[in-house]
């Protein structure tokens, strides 16, 4: 007789039984194919994968029950989290106004500079004579100035012509004018003689250009070079008749550079205006075509030396324009450059003033003689000459002098031409004034930030709604207490000033604002009682920096040590959220634990339901088949 398969979730016999006694779950080696499929089928159902799937065995839903249980362990945690999320809105809004009342302690800091107090402003009468300036330490009035003479730098003016010639011979039919020595290179295109256009290249020689002339005037016009005489290394064009040299249309530079130009009145001669070989500054020293040759000793090597600094060069490598940009770039005070005009080298003075310029050459060196500078002679510079007040003269190297030539103290005066001028001094309440109307807007913002946190509103519908500080008692009545410290009235101060309303300020004690409603009344204490508004701004004792600076050092603590109550209160709102995520974890960690235990649990249940089920398989078919 067969046995029917037993529900093992609702038969605790049989589920005892299974815990009491392990059956085999194997065939004997007797037992058919099919009570072997049998015992195979038995067994899959209790893998571990099985048992991770709910109620495989035991037809419970258990997992959704390990879900429901977590879920209601885990409640807490929306409670915590709202209270943090309260905790962050206030430590919002305190920092918010902290913030706003830091700046505001930044104003009063500012305001306690005496240096705010100290300006001073100029004022020049003629402004293209002068200008000046002046600190805290020039006393205020009036100050006349005659400048009667500018300060001016000295000049060494070096030996002119101090270049070799173009060519050594009048016959300049080697001449090419791609190496001639002009003062700058010759450029390809043409030229204009008496209405002729004449093509110039620069790789032809000087005498082509003549033979070139005299062919396009048909032989008027006639070109040559003089190597000597009076006209010495000029060129000079003849004609029998008035000579009219270029045209807007003339693409060479020829005439200019050969210094050739039509003289106001026509003439049948024209010459170079000057000698036209000229010193090549970026070729080396032994070929810069200076009319006395640079030497140094055997190497080439040589020395000058300029207001006693040395300067070092060699004939076969450095070039005059190298040495020109070191001499510039140099602590020697002056400015080297070469004068093409006038064929020559020039050194001025960095510094204005009556001053003299040192020069030297080296030894076995020459390089200032051939360049003509230390050959050249110097144009003294002058200095300033002024007077103070109609006193005596006073000089200065400098056209800008400060208190201690002048005897002005702090004052700083740079003439720009001579004549005679006033400068007012006065104290310059521009930036007092200035730092004033911010502490009071500074102030208005730390106002709106209080009321904006603080704030209970009602909507239409009769709904109530609380800013995040509505009830903190440390924050609900600031906005009065600090529109007490900036407006209410000082005693013990003396000058007629203890209460900003004096100064033109007006405050609104519905929401603690104050406006500037008559700028005429700050800008006439300023200007005629300045003395009581620093008094009234600065007293150690009872000034309006040091009551209202002490109020909110108070609040938010200083850069000494202090902490101020906002901060604290904001530290506290830190740890109180840092105590609820901490509370938050363990529940958190709780919660896993519990749920990691009854899996484990109802796995193990799966795994008693899994055997009972073999079990029972076992018997059945054990009755059926005859083994049992």
């Amino acid at each position: 007789m067969a046995i029917s398969s037993v529900n093992t979730a609702t038969s605790p016999t049989l589920f005892t039984l299974a815990n009491a006694t392990t059956l085999p779950t194997t065939s004997s080696a007797g037992s058919s194919a099919s009570d072997s499929n049998s015992t195979s089928s038995s067994s899959s159902s209790t893998s571990p994968l099985s048992l991770a799937i709910s109620g495989l065995e035991s037809g419970l839903d258990w997992q959704n029950l390990v879900s429901e249980i977590e879920q209601a362990d885990a409640a807490p945690e929306t409670v915590l989290e709202n209270q943090q999320t309260t905790i962050q809105s206030q430590n919002t809004a305190l920092g918010t106004i902290i913030s706003a009342l830091k700046t505001v302690q930044s104003d009063v800091t500012a305001l306690k500079q005496d240096s705010l107090y100290d300006s001073r402003s100029t004022s020049v009468g003629d402004s293209s004579v002068l200008s000046a300036t002046a600190d805290d330490s020039t006393g205020t009035g009036t100050y006349t100035f005659d400048i009667g003479q500018m300060a001016t730098a000295s000049v060494q003016n070096g030996a002119t012509n101090i270049s070799g010639a173009l060519n050594s011979s009048n016959d300049v039919s080697s001449l090419v004018l791609a190496n001639a020595d002009f003062s700058q290179p010759i450029t390809a295109g043409t030229i204009t003689v008496d209405g002729r256009q004449i093509t110039i290249s620069s790789s032809e020689t000087l005498q082509k250009v003549f033979d070139d002339i005299s062919t396009a005037t048909n032989g008027g016009v006639t070109g040559s070079y003089n190597s000597s005489g009076t006209n010495a290394d000029e060129i000079t064009l003849t004609s029998s008749s008035p000579i009219t040299l270029g045209s807007t249309t003339d693409t060479s530079n020829f005439l200019q550079v050969a210094q050739l130009y039509n003289g106001n009145t026509p003439t049948d001669t024209i010459t170079s205006a000057n000698k036209l070989g000229s010193v090549q500054l970026d070729a080396t020293l032994a070929n810069s075509n200076l009319a006395t040759a640079v030497t140094g000793d055997s190497n080439g090597d040589g020395s000058f030396t300029i207001n006693g600094v040395t300067f070092n060069y060699n004939t076969n490598t450095d070039t005059i324009d190298g040495l020109l940009n070191q001499i510039n770039s140099s602590a020697a005070g002056v400015t080297a450059s070469y004068d093409d005009i006038n064929n020559r080298f020039v050194l001025t003075n960095s510094s204005t003033g009556n001053l003299g310029i040192s020069l030297q050459d080296g030894a076995d060196s020459n390089f200032l003689a051939a360049t003509g500078i230390s050959g050249g002679s110097l144009s003294a510079g002058t200095n300033l000459e002024y007077t103070v007040n109609g006193g005596g003269q006073r000089v200065s190297y400098s056209n800008t002098v400060d208190g201690t030539n002048s005897g002005i103290s702090g004052f700083t005066v740079t003439a720009l031409q001579k004549g005679s001028t006033t400068v007012q001094v006065q104290a310059d309440t521009s930036s007092l004034s200035s730092a004033i109307t911010q502490l009071v807007t500074d102030y208005n913002t730390a106002q709106s930030d209080i009321s904006a946190n603080t704030a209970i509103t009602t909507s239409s519908a009769g709904s109530i709604t609380a800013a995040a500080l509505a009830s903190d008692p440390n924050v609900m009545n600031l906005g009065t207490q600090l529109r007490t410290a900036l407006f209410g009235e000082i005693s013990g101060l003396n000058g007629g000033i203890n209460q900003l309303g004096q100064l033109g300020f007006t405050s609104d004690s519905t929401d603690n604002t104050i406006t500037q409603s008559d700028s005429d009344a700050l800008s006439n204490a300023l200007s005629t009682n300045l003395g009581a508004v620093q008094n009234f701004f600065t007293n150690s004792t009872n000034g309006l920096t040091t009551s209202l600076g002490s109020f909110l050092t108070d609040l938010v603590g200083n850069d000494t040590g202090s902490t101020g109550s906002l901060v604290e209160e904001q530290n506290n709102l830190n740890t109180q959220y840092s105590n609820l995520t901490n509370q938050i974890n363990t529940i958190q960690q709780s919660v896993v634990a519990q749920g990691q235990q009854l899996t484990a649990e109802f796995e193990a249940m799966e795994q008693a339901f899994a055997q009972v089920n073999t079990n029972q398989q076992y018997l059945t078919d054990s009755i059926n088949n005859g083994t049992l």
